[in-house]
């Protein structure tokens, strides 16, 4: 039974021009190789585009459902396991980290000097748990190129997909390099997710991945999403393009993508593979509060507070943060508990509504969940780096732009 437009509020003339616009903005310019995008509102899938290739090398067309890697849209995820950790009161957000990892009690805040020769300061408070959620730990990412800290991070290959080593290896390295700044005084993008993935470790008794597939992705009937793609789905896994200053490169080939096996480096801030099926019912269940089928994952009152703007007092993030990249764009921005949350739209400069959730990954994801207008938005396509094009914005701008009703007084 098809939807009807009036069911779900949207225009589907202006839907079409949509999907006219990335065809021809996109990929018929080869600008991407392929992209494929879902709208979902008041219980109906709305709107489904898939166009281009999967794979260009070989002429694979891309198909509904093509599996591809989400980079930080598995940050989400992670939070969520940790939070149903929360609600069973086997950890707490105030909880002091090195509760979980002692080996960061010696922790301190860099002043100066390098690798080897650091000299740093006391932490003005202990790092809680909540630091871990919401970026405020004082951690970093490599990519930043901004410190002597991220610097170190290169060096050793921190968070590196592809590293010989397992998560508890990965807190053990983290031992021994300051932060950034005292947990609570600033926002930084960073590896912290991957932190959180070690805790549902330790205080679950379980492997991180063996936990997001019992307790998540087998009751959600998330069937492709995973840390690697076995064999019999090898043919679905897309390959991944990145544009530079000489145009876009192969960046992993599908054939002989890391993805392929099973990683010794379980990755909860940017390791998953997913697909438009997948994710849209984990985003349904958000949008659901917590709840889908009938299963139960998280209550109402802890999305809530998942979804509230967790930044020290009260600021978005061009007051918060020392980031020198993220997948938010920062006015009018708060942070949640693995989410970015709209405060206000009108800074933003997108549509958009008062409180809706949103992350986005590496190769250009996104998706975002609008509870007050019953609507998830799903992208999925294969281009590093994430600003390449503005196409979260123009998919966002296009989305409300074919509303034909509002459920916002």
């Amino acid at each position: 039974m098809s939807v009807r437009p009036e069911t779900v509020g949207l225009s589907f003339e202006r839907l079409a021009l949509t999907d006219r616009f990335f065809q021809e903005r996109y990929i018929d310019k080869g600008r991407l190789k392929g992209v494929a995008y879902q709208l979902y509102r008041r219980g109906e899938i709305a709107h489904t585009a898939v166009m281009g290739h999967a794979d260009v090398e070989r002429g694979t067309a891309l198909k509904e459902d093509a599996i591809f890697r989400i980079y930080s849209m598995s940050k989400p995820i992670t939070s969520v396991a940790l939070m149903m950790l929360v609600e069973e009161a086997k950890i707490a957000l105030d909880d002091p980290v090195t509760r979980f990892i002692p080996s960061w009690k010696t922790l301190g805040v860099y002043v100066n000097g390098l690798p080897g020769s650091f000299i740093t300061r006391p932490l003005t408070r202990p790092m809680q748990v909540v630091d871990l959620l919401r970026h405020t730990a004082g951690l970093t990412y490599g990519f930043q190129n901004r410190t002597n800290v991220d610097s170190t991070y290169r060096r050793k290959r921190i968070n590196a997909y592809d590293a010989p080593i397992t998560l508890a290896d990965f807190v053990g390295q983290l031992a021994d390099i300051p932060l950034e700044f005292s947990p609570g005084d600033a926002w930084n993008y960073s590896v912290a997710t991957d932190v959180l993935g070690y805790l549902v470790e330790v205080v679950s008794g379980q492997s991180f991945e063996s936990f997001l597939e019992e307790r998540l992705f087998k009751p959600l009937g998330m069937v492709d999403t995973a840390f690697s793609v076995p064999p019999e789905k090898q043919h679905r896994l897309t390959a991944c393009y990145e544009r530079g200053p000489g145009g876009i490169r192969l960046q992993d080939d599908p054939a002989t993508s890391p993805y392929l096996a099973p990683p010794n480096f379980v990755s909860g801030g940017g390791g998953l593979v997913s697909t438009l099926a997948d994710y849209l019912r984990f985003c349904r269940m958000i949008l659901n509060k917590g709840e889908l089928d009938g299963k139960r994952y998280l209550s109402p009152k802890t999305l809530q507070l998942m979804g509230a703007n967790h930044l020290p007092g009260g600021k978005d993030l061009t007051a918060s943060s020392v980031s020198l990249f993220s997948e938010a764009t920062y006015s009018g921005v708060g942070f949640g508990l693995g989410f970015a949350t709209t405060l206000d739209p009108a800074p933003t400069l997108i549509p958009g509504t008062r409180g809706d959730l949103w992350w986005g990954g590496m190769a250009s994801t996104f998706f975002w969940v609008d509870p007050v207008e019953d609507l998830i938005g799903i992208l999925m396509t294969q281009m590093i780096p994430s600003g390449a094009y503005p196409i979260r914005r123009e998919l966002r701008t296009l989305a409300y732009s074919a509303f034909t009703d509002s459920n916002q007084p």
